[in-house]
């Protein structure tokens, strides 16, 4: 159960961290490629925030996550700068794929399609658990 703290935190790191990222990516020259920060959670201790992020389209998944991962402490440090004021220690990153709009989006074909994902539930993916 997150606590109101955790939550407050955690919607000011999401919107800050959202403007970063934007930020960068249209730095880099990267057109096209949409990315948001669809939630951040921070452990009970602040110690740690989990960003969980909606890339598009999804064929750049990988090559953006490690770019990220990569410029990690960069991306921590203006975060920093932009929450000195809210925050006395900044908890550190941990970045993950969110991965739910294409979970529905791929619900959302299989009902409309011939398929039926009742009668046969292989034919929809199995969701990784983060």
């Amino acid at each position: 159960m997150e606590t109101n703290r955790q939550k407050k935190i955690g919607g000011l790191l999401q919107k800050d961290l959202a403007e970063i990222l934007q930020n960068a990516l249209r730095d880099s020259g990267r057109l096209g490629i949409l990315i948001s920060v669809s939630k951040v959670r921070v452990t009970t201790d602040l110690s740690i925030a989990k960003a969980y992020l909606s890339i598009f389209p999804s064929k750049h998944v990988d090559e953006v996550l490690s770019e990220i991962n990569e410029n990690k402490y960069k991306i921590k440090h203006e975060l920093a700068q932009r929450t000195k004021h809210q925050l006395r220690k900044m908890p550190d990153l941990s970045f993950y794929v969110d991965d739910s709009l294409e979970y529905i989006d791929g619900i959302e074909k299989s009902i409309k399609g011939k398929e039926d994902p009742i009668a046969n539930p292989d034919l929809l993916s199995k969701r990784k658990k983060s």
